[in-house]
């Protein structure tokens, strides 16, 4: 595993900033509901390292077993990782991320099982 995945946190952009998130980036294509941006503390929004909004709806309206809906997600959006833009914007998180403790942050109820998780996977080689 890449050193540097060590120190990518996934956190939800609600929770108050602390001192060890060191970059926070956030890795939601949208801005989150009810956050103002002077207190949501980003340095950087990747938009095209997100999942595309084709992709997003699908996710969330997908029906079958999670984990069987998830699994499909991570292949789904590795591939939108893989296309131009989006490598060229992940080159520029990895980048980050070895400059020293790096947060992505996401609006979703569990970062775990979201595409901040697949993100994180990607950063480390995955």
């Amino acid at each position: 595993m890449n050193p540097s995945a060590h120190r990518v946190r996934l956190r939800r952009v609600y929770d108050p900033p602390e001192p060890a998130d060191g970059t926070r980036v956030l890795v939601d294509r949208l801005w989150p509901r009810g956050l103002a941006k002077a207190d949501a503390h980003i340095d950087e929004w990747p938009k095209s390292a997100t999942p595309s909004t084709e992709l997003r709806r699908w996710f969330h309206a997908a029906d079958g077993a999670p984990d069987e809906v998830f699994e499909e997600f991570r292949r789904r959006y590795a591939a939108e990782l893989a296309e131009p833009e989006a490598a060229g914007a992940l080159d520029r998180v990895r980048d980050l991320a070895r400059e020293g403790p790096l947060t992505l942050l996401t609006a979703a109820r569990d970062p775990e099982r979201s595409h901040a998780a697949v993100l994180r996977e990607r950063l480390s080689g995955g």
